[in-house]
């Protein structure tokens, strides 16, 4: 799809500057304005689940820049860093554009293959493992980076053309702690209410979502549901963009938010702020959670979470007072061995004062991933079948083998999560693995026994567009097309389905993902069910997997996307508009009625002791994502965060006798690395943060606790003990790195002057 030039006259004259990957030259002199745009092509950013509308601009047959959508209502005109320099990876020189294989073992090097070879070799070894050791000994682990169209087919090629039960996708690390919740307790996974609700809110609560970096667009909504009157708690160990503008700013300690929510929850009970018709008429366990949160006075809440039992109190009285107050959770609240628990302690506040079904009252979790939403929806997890549907429930299973054409008994039951099919991997049990836009070498915790287990592995092939650094390890590397390159929809973090549109044809010989994986079923003997030729066949195939499915998409098509600029989901007909507020009359049980649970404060798996006094916290910048594949490739982005950093209270940086641009050495039970420090006051003191996005030595979850929360096996990333000592030197890949200028940029973002700081409670 595309709009003619003429159309865009209202758009600035001045063409944004374009980088010229002609060469591959980074030099000043190969950045140039002066391109005729031939096509303005509307899509969406293919980085976080924010999806702001775009126009990708396409001369000569290239994409050579960006210009934001004014018409999409999420974003209307604004991008964020990321998203303006988003079309440089299009044609970047890293591109893969032909298959690699290592012909002769494992320590053979990647060489370039024809695809016949490489697809050919897949298939007869994928054959003759399973022959040999079962069709389960084969896993797929998947993304949510992709189309819902290519995640549909992933979780479909795994059960189908492979028949192994092992397929898991990398929602698992970010989402699945939401997911859970968000089952628990309201019974349908979705964000409760459009970002446009946070303008009808009276208060929103903001607990372990760094909005102003991870989602700078949605900032934008803050600041008007402010200048309205609304307003802001925020909780993170760490004082966010947001947090030094907040009503009130929660310091609480790393992995205690569960006892911040049963302690605000006590306040609100006891001074009448409770809905009891709300809770009377649309929730059970009330009753059960009322006693357990009694047990949670403010006073005793303070300690455990290092606050003022004063700001607790304060909290909770301007949360339970308004009149419509929104909750946002993100990764903060859910990377953590009780993820699912925060996520229910949570939604028990929005519960018991009502603030569910109205405009500006709700709650929600902040999506990360592109089509995380999506992604988790398609059946291309565990436990998953196409709609959110059970894999284990037998009408389910009916329906969707009826869809496929298979018989019920040839679809495969249950399989490992990805973050238990790598000690699958290291006892043998799976001895390949098909990986697609995924990169587990920068995203999964304790690399080095991550490192062993794809190693490993009998056969490793990987799809991705960039030789990423899970890809370096792979024994075939198929290359694959980033999004501007293909067509299909995805569901952003309102649960509104948006679409991709193409805009030029993929480089060299990449293929499309899809593509990949319909020829691949060819050869498996398999293809009779992937007779595919266009993400528009895929996608209303998917459409009638979810038909009465509690994610159902039966009523979208690509034309009433197009029309609506958007459709929320569920939306059972082809005359329904969609569904942007859930709740409005009932919740996703059979009953209508919400859950609540009592949920008792259970500390991190992993505490400081005398050996490692500090807590280990990681997260994001606004200048990448997720691994930083695609974003360190960037030349803007990477030169704004080139390398990872320490951040360290001021008074900690003085006791351990480190000044800011010092290399520091931060040690955990799994390993070291080291960084420069960043000497700030806006953190605890007990705390340290190094951002995530870098791989090798440079990866912080080398140091990351693998422990995982018991429903949904997510890591407990955002918690774990440490300690910090100055280094003896810089390490090998920073010998020629001079950090002080990068420091103190990076500072002056990090922390206004004090005057311009609210008044905030002591950080302890």
């Amino acid at each position: 799809m595309s709009v003619d030039k003429n159309i865009f006259r209202h758009l600035r004259r001045n063409q944004p500057e374009t980088f010229d990957f002609h060469t591959g030259d980074h030099a000043p002199n190969h950045w140039r304005s002066d391109e005729v745009i031939d096509r303005y092509v509307p899509t969406h950013c293919c980085y976080c689940g924010v999806q702001c509308g775009m126009y990708l601009k396409v001369a000569r047959g290239r994409v050579v820049g960006v210009e934001p959508r004014e018409d999409f209502p999420l974003n209307h005109g604004m991008l964020c860093p990321k998203g303006s320099t988003a079309y440089q990876t299009i044609h970047h020189p890293d591109r893969l554009t032909r298959p690699l294989m290592r012909r002769h073992g494992k320590n053979s090097p990647l060489e370039p293959a024809s695809w016949d070879e490489a697809l050919d070799t897949i298939t007869r070894r994928f054959q003759a493992l399973q022959a040999e050791h079962g069709r389960d000994c084969v896993s797929v682990f998947s993304g949510s980076s992709m189309t819902n169209e290519k995640c549909y087919i992933m979780g479909k090629f795994a059960r189908v053309a492979l028949g192994t039960r092992h397929c898991d996708y990398n929602g698992r690390l970010c989402m699945s702690s939401a997911t859970g919740a968000n089952e628990r307790s309201l019974g349908i996974d979705r964000a409760a209410n459009p970002i446009s609700d946070m303008l009808h809110a009276d208060c929103i609560f903001v607990i372990g979502a760094n909005v102003g970096e991870c989602f700078p667009i949605i900032t934008s909504y803050l600041w008007q549901a402010r200048d309205r009157g609304c307003k802001l708690i925020v909780a993170d160990p760490r004082q966010t963009p947001i947090a030094r503008t907040a009503d009130i700013y929660l310091p609480l300690r790393s992995g205690t938010d569960s006892a911040l929510l049963n302690g605000m929850l006590h306040v609100i009970l006891k001074e009448g702020l409770v809905d009891e018709k709300f809770l009377r008429e649309r929730t059970v366990g009330w009753e059960e959670t009322k006693a357990l949160v009694e047990q949670y006075p403010p006073e005793g809440v303070a300690r455990v979470c290092g606050l003022k039992p004063e700001a607790i109190i304060e909290a909770a009285r301007l949360y339970g007072r308004a009149q419509a107050a929104l909750t946002y959770t993100a990764r903060g609240l859910e990377h953590q061995s009780k993820g699912v628990d925060n996520g229910v302690a949570a939604m028990n506040l929005a519960l018991a004062t009502g603030n569910f079904g109205r405009p500006g009252a709700g709650c929600g979790t902040l999506t990360g991933q592109g089509n995380g939403q999506g992604g988790r929806e398609v059946g291309q997890k565990a436990t998953q079948l196409p709609g959110c549907r059970d894999i284990e429930k037998p009408e389910d299973r009916e329906y969707i083998s009826s869809v496929w054409g298979i018989d019920e008994k040839e679809l495969p039951h249950a399989g490992y999560p990805a973050t238990l099919m790598i000690p699958a991997m290291l006892r043998q049990e799976i001895r390949a693995c098909f990986m697609v836009c995924t990169n587990p070498m920068v995203s999964l915790p304790d690399q080095h026994t991550v490192e062993r287990a794809l190693r490993g592995l009998d056969l490793f092939v990987v799809a991705d567009f960039f030789l990423s650094e899970t890809a370096e390890l792979a024994d075939i590397v198929l290359p694959g097309t980033v999004w501007a390159e293909d067509e299909g929809t995805i569901t952003s973090l309102e649960g509104r389905v948006i679409k991709y549109n193409k805009a030029v044809e993929p480089p060299g010989e990449a293929k499309r993902d899809w593509e990949i994986v319909c020829e691949l079923a060819q050869r498996l003997g398999k293809g009779q069910y992937f007779n595919f030729t266009s993400p528009r066949q895929i996608f209303d195939e998917y459409r009638l997997c979810t038909k009465g499915a509690k994610s159902d998409y039966w009523g979208i098509t690509y034309e009433k996307i197009e029309e609506q600029n958007g459709v929320f989901w569920p939306c059972p007909t082809e005359e329904h508009s969609g569904t942007p507020r859930l709740y409005e009359k009932r919740f996703g049980f059979p009953d209508g009625k919400a859950r609540l649970h009592p949920i008792p404060y259970i500390p991190p798996a992993e505490e400081p002791d005398a050996e490692y006094p500090l807590v280990l916290t990681t997260g994001r910048v606004i200048y990448h994502y997720l691994s930083g594949n695609q974003t360190r490739r960037t030349p803007f982005l990477k030169e704004q965060a080139p390398f990872p950093w320490v951040e360290m209270h001021e008074q900690t940086a003085q006791r351990l006798e480190i000044g800011d641009g010092d290399w520091v050495t931060v040690r955990t039970r799994r390993g070291e690395m080291t960084a420069p420090a960043l000497v700030i006051r806006s953190i605890r003191p007990d705390t340290l943060f190094i951002p995530y996005h870098y791989g090798h030595t440079e990866a912080v979850n080398q140091l990351t606790n693998p422990v995982l929360e018991p429903m949904m096996k997510i890591p407990e990333y955002k918690v774990c003990a440490a300690s910090a000592t100055r280094a003896a030197e810089k390490p090998a890949w920073a010998r020629n790195v001079d950090v002080e200028a990068l420091v103190a940029a990076r500072k002056r973002r990090q922390e206004l002057p004090i005057a311009q700081v609210r008044p905030t409670p002591t950080l302890r």
